[in-house]
Order: C-alpha cells, then sequence, then structure tokens
C-alpha cells in the first residue's frame, strides 16, 4: 500500500483537489480579485468533480463522505493559492436541510443541490444591529395562512449574488414574549430566485478581499410555509447544530493558506540571494519559518481531533472552536512570515501574497471571533462566569 494512503485515508481526494486547482493558477485568481468577479469557473469544476456535494449521502445524489473528506477538499483548494470561499457555505449549510428538514424538503432540494442544478451558498444570519448576538436579531417572519411575510436585514450575506437559496434565520415570536431568548427563532429555505425583486433586495459590499459579500434587505417577502425547516420557534438550535462543521472546515482553509505560506517561504528563500547567499541560510529568516510550520503542525493536530470526535458523534465543541482559533492564527503567522522573507516583493501582485495575505485575515473574525472562542471556552471549557 501507498504510504501516504496509510496515512492519509483522503490522499487520493488531495492528488485529484491538487490536478483540478491546476487549472486555476494565480492569474485566474488576480484578474477575478481585481474585478472583484465570482469564480464561476472554478465552482463549476468543483461541483462537475461532485466536491461541493461531499457530504450529501448517496441516497440523495451524493457521494456521502466523512467531514473529514470535505476537509480535506477545503484544505487543499486552499494549500494550492485557490479560494473555497466562493463556494464552502454549500458544504456544511445543507446539513440543516439534511439533518432537520422534512422528507419532502431533503427530496427536493438535495438532489438538485448535489447536481449543482441548484447553489446553497447563502446564509442569512448576522444582522447590523446584532452582529454575533443572533438572539437578538431582528427580522421577523410573520405567518399569514400559507406563507410567512418576512421583514428586515441582514449583513455579511457572502455569496447571495450567486446562489438559488438561502438558510434564513428569523424570529417568529418576539424576544419578549418567549421564555428562553434562544426560543422564537425559525429557520426558512428561501428560494432567492423567486423573491428577488419581490420584497428581496441585495446590495453588494465592497471589502478588502475579493469575498463575493452583501447586505440583504426583506421589504415584505413571503415564503411559503412549506419552507419553513423544522419546527417553529425552535431554529436557533438548528443552526448551532452545524457550527461545530462549520468552524472545522474553516480552520481546514486556514491550514491549507499557512501550508501555502510557507512553501511559499521556503521556496523564496532559497532561491533568493543576497550577499552572495540565500536569505534562507540566514536564521533570521529560516526560525520565523521554522516556528510558523511548528505552529501550523499544532493547529492540523487539533483539526484531526475535532474532526475524529464529529465522525464518531462525540461532543467536539472545544475542539471545533480551538481548532478554528488556532488554524487562523497558525495561517496568520504564517501569512506575517511570508510578507517578512519576501520583502518589498510580497506586495507585487504577480506573487499572489498580498491577495492570499488580505484572504487569511478575514478568518481572525468570520465567522466567529477570536473573543467570542475564548469566551466559549472560558465558559464552557473552564468552567468561568458567562461574560456576555
Amino acid at each position: 500500500m501507498d504510504e501516504r494512503l496509510r496515512t492519509d485515508p483522503h490522499a487520493e481526494i488531495r492528488e485529484e483537489v491538487r490536478k483540478l486547482c491546476a487549472r486555476f493558477p494565480g492569474e485566474y485568481w488576480r484578474k477575478l480579485d481585481e474585478a472583484r468577479g465570482y469564480p464561476t469557473e472554478f465552482v463549476q469544476a468543483l461541483t462537475e468533480a461532485g466536491y461541493l456535494a461531499a457530504l450529501i449521502p448517496e441516497e440523495y445524489g451524493g457521494p456521502g463522505l466523512p467531514i473529514s473528506a470535505a476537509s480535506a477538499i477545503l484544505e487543499t483548494i486552499h494549500e494550492q493559492g485557490c479560494n473555497g470561499a466562493a463556494c464552502h457555505a454549500q458544504m456544511y449549510i445543507m446539513g440543516t436541510i439534511l439533518r432537520h428538514g422534512s422528507p419532502e424538503q431533503k427530496r427536493k432540494y438535495l438532489p438538485k443541490i448535489a447536481t449543482g442544478e441548484l447553489r446553497l451558498q447563502a446564509f442569512g444570519v448576522t444582522e447590523p444591529t446584532s452582529g454575533t448576538d443572533t438572539t437578538s436579531l431582528r427580522t421577523f417572519a410573520r405567518r399569514e395562512g400559507d406563507h410567512y411575510v418576512v421583514n428586515g436585514q441582514k449583513i455579511w450575506t457572502s455569496r447571495a449574488e450567486h446562489s438559488d437559496l438561502m438558510l434564513l434565520l428569523a424570529r417568529t415570536t418576539p424576544k419578549d414574549q418567549v421564555r428562553k431568548k434562544t426560543e422564537g427563532l425559525s429557520t426558512f429555505i428561501v428560494d432567492m430566485r423567486a423573491a428577488l425583486g419581490h420584497g428581496l433586495t441585495i446590495r453588494p459590499i465592497r471589502t478588502m478581499m475579493n469575498h463575493n459579500t452583501c447586505e440583504i434587505f426583506f421589504d415584505n417577502m413571503t415564503v411559503p410555509a412549506e419552507n419553513l425547516v423544522g419546527e417553529e420557534g425552535r431554529g436557533f438550535r438548528y443552526i448551532l447544530d452545524g457550527m461545530n462543521a462549520e468552524r472545522l472546515l474553516i480552520a481546514s482553509e486556514s491550514i491549507g493558506d499557512a501550508k501555502w505560506f510557507i512553501a511559499k517561504s521556503v521556496s523564496y528563500a532559497k532561491d533568493r540571494h543576497v550577499f552572495g547567499r540565500p536569505i534562507g541560510q540566514n536564521q533570521g529568516i529560516q526560525f520565523p519559518i521554522a516556528r510558523a510550520y511548528a505552529q501550523m503542525r499544532a493547529a492540523e493536530l487539533l483539526v484531526h481531533e475535532g474532526l475524529a470526535k464529529f465522525e464518531a458523534r462525540l461532543p467536539c465543541g472545544e475542539e471545533a472552536n480551538m481548532a478554528k482559533m488556532q488554524a487562523a492564527d497558525a495561517a496568520w503567522a504564517a501569512a506575517e512570515t511570508c510578507i517578512q522573507t519576501h520583502g518589498g516583493f510580497a506586495f507585487a501582485e504577480e506573487y499572489d501574497v498580498e491577495r492570499k495575505y488580505r484572504e487569511a485575515r478575514l478568518y481572525q473574525v468570520a465567522p466567529i471571533s477570536t473573543n467570542l472562542i475564548l469566551a466559549y471556552i472560558s465558559e464552557h471549557v473552564l468552567g468561568l462566569p458567562r461574560s456576555y
């Protein structure tokens, strides 16, 4: 048996993803970055290869792979200098439908998501006034006969312009009328194709990286009652159910970013000669790279532990949250090292370092900030008093 297969059960997947990514070199991403464009061709290639349907069970047209396979896919995408943020949400958003949707919803949506006929990329949760205080969101869905009428606003809803469906979290019972603030929130499947221009408005937000993110406005938008996921009022629980998967997959992307920065640094440090010697011979260059590698490996092991627990259906909130934080920190440390190693050339677009540098910074903040992870560890792991 190939040694790689013995140590990595997903080595073949990684190799195939590398081949796919080779068709989309740095020049492809630089042009998109300049135009703030969506990587349609890249997403299509991933869809046709079946990678975006990795977690969808075979009965609904997917390969039914474990989350560690999805992790390997996203990590490799980023390790090759590409960006999975254009489509990664489809891997974990559909889990809410899979776990809590009705049999009719699963049959209606999952097979088409698996084939790429439908894109489920948008996740409508965060709002301008509440941020990560999700239970204080104001978007309200009022039941009227066989449909709901939705009014409100969402922000940082990435890929909304390039998605057919959106998973929406809204209040269906006012916060002052529930026993617990986590109650009275409901989850809906929104067909954005039907809603756009009929109560749904999408406004792109220009950011420091090409992330295709938007703010969304709901003005008496109607959603069929049959699109309610699970029970009314229990949507917050349904959303939380997929958070560990989200944390672990985002952490995998950060590990991939760290590996890209480290490989880039090592290559440049070997090839760049100053004062008659490769700069990588100098401890001032090689030690920071070595430290970044050690930091990446430590974070990678934590990601693997979280994935193993998730697949074993064991509680993994601690590992998932810490993996996301440590992997994001490792990616950022590797990015800083890559900048210093390249010096002035790091700021030249043709080296791709500055683009990846901007992209890696995002995961210190999203999909959850480092401070909230620290608050989670403090309360739920260390038993300290709740801070918020």
